[in-house]
């Protein structure tokens, strides 16, 4: 087998397994080297040369994000300290947009794996529970950037939104009850009729080019 057709080969392959084009792989393939240069593997540190993403106030949770091995689809808990390209294209993938014209069956699961990652993203310990300590470190940090809103306030409005869906979860809660935390059916309920496309954008990979869930 030729280098040319070993390669057309693999890029199947990775096409199959992310549904991204050939044309789009490649596009993405200029961008990883451009991040990691020539050592084939893309660590925390590249991400941080990203200068969008120096902007972002929940940066840290986006970097994670990339090596969660939940996210890798490993089948494993805990994280990766280096991905090579086949794993960032698989975290790239959980950005592709859902389209225009699919079926209703296409939508739910492309829909239910963009909620999977934000949840892994939110659930910062990989217990597969957000708890009102993680669900409100995140809304601070969200908040952080906005010099009119006190640290108390922040807190206040992030307890106000975790009772909220613990009440769309649970239901009406005993004095006594506690609340161990939100499960990913009970995230699933909480993102019901919100649109995921304006939540899972990645602009600071210029991803102008990505394709549709199919």
């Amino acid at each position: 087998m030729g280098l040319s057709q070993s390669r057309s080969l693999v890029t199947r392959e990775l096409m199959e397994k992310t549904g991204f084009s050939a044309e789009q792989i490649e596009h993405l393939h200029k961008r990883f080297v451009c991040l990691t240069g020539e050592r084939g593997v893309l660590s925390k540190r590249d991400l941080e040369a990203i200068e969008d993403l120096k902007q972002n106030p929940i940066r840290e949770k986006i970097k994670n994000a990339f090596f969660d091995r939940r996210n890798l689809r490993t089948g494993s808990h805990g994280f990766e300290t280096e991905i090579n390209f086949e794993q960032f294209l698989i975290i790239m993938s959980y950005f592709r947009p859902m389209g225009q014209i699919v079926d209703e069956e296409s939508i739910s699961s492309c829909r239910k794996d963009k909620l999977r990652f934000l949840f892994n993203m939110y659930d910062s310990d990989n217990d597969s529970k957000i708890t009102l300590d993680e669900y409100r470190n995140v809304v601070q940090e969200l908040l952080s950037e906005n010099l009119h809103i006190e640290v108390e306030h922040a807190r206040s409005i992030a307890d106000g939104a975790m009772l909220e869906a613990a009440s769309m979860c649970v239901g009406q809660m005993e004095p006594d009850q506690v609340y161990e935390g939100i499960t990913f059916e009970d995230f699933l309920k909480i993102w019901e009729g919100i649109d995921i496309e304006t939540k899972m954008h990645i602009r600071f990979l210029n991803m102008d080019t990505i394709p549709s869930c199919h």
